[in-house]
């Protein structure tokens, strides 16, 4: 049975139109290296919206400081959190609190990260009962498979891209499990990006 409660677990994560949230190699797509586009109103609307998802690189170059009003927690997977760690930033998140799930890193290199290698979906029901803003699922595909059940909120930041290849949405080990969703918001951006926010309508 999925509980829904007042403090949410929210998906929000960049997408190409075929479903893709990275290349082949896992890499970070929007890196110095990377193939995302980021054009300047992509940038500007989550600067406006979502400052609280900007990593603190990106929050200092931009003169961001806003606290931000949907999250104060970042849910990461051991995979995506090695991302930040080879790119020398071992706390991308210092804002929020931030938790890592892995069973194999036995300390986390920054004091602000929390190390867990507890089952993410007990961690997560335990969080949803804690007062607090939104908990923000950052990734990757192995996480969010693992947590599809407890998702309440998809905020897809849908590019005008198509790269045939890589690693979707979901780990592809998760299991069939058909979901309905309502679109609660939709910000068409200039440049053809897309903000799209939906509401699980199938609870039970």
């Amino acid at each position: 049975m999925h509980t829904l409660t007042h403090r949410k677990l929210t998906y929000y994560v960049a997408t190409t139109l075929d479903g893709f949230i990275a290349g082949p190699d896992g890499a970070d797509p929007s890196g110095p290296d990377g193939f995302w586009p980021l054009a300047e109103d992509y940038v500007r609307h989550i600067v406006d919206t979502y400052p609280e998802t900007l990593p603190v690189q990106a929050r200092e170059a931009l003169g961001v400081e806003a606290e931000g009003t949907h999250f104060d927690t970042v849910l990461e997977g051991r995979r995506s959190y090695e991302i930040g760690l080879a790119a020398g930033v071992p706390d991308a998140y210092p804002h929020l609190r931030h938790l890592v799930f892995s069973r194999t890193l036995a300390k986390a290199p920054s004091p602000t990260v929390e190390l867990t290698p507890e089952d993410p979906v007990a961690t997560v029901r335990r969080l949803k009962r804690e007062p607090g803003k939104d908990i923000w699922l950052l990734g990757g595909a192995e996480l969010a498979g693992s947590l599809y059940e407890e998702i309440d909120t998809l905020i897809l930041k849908l590019s005008p891209l198509t790269i045939a290849q890589g690693i979707p949405l979901f780990s592809p080990k998760a299991a069939f499990t058909p979901r309905t969703w309502h679109l609660t918001s939709h910000t068409p951006l200039q440049s053809g990006a897309q903000f799209l926010t939906y509401t699980r309508t199938d609870t039970d």
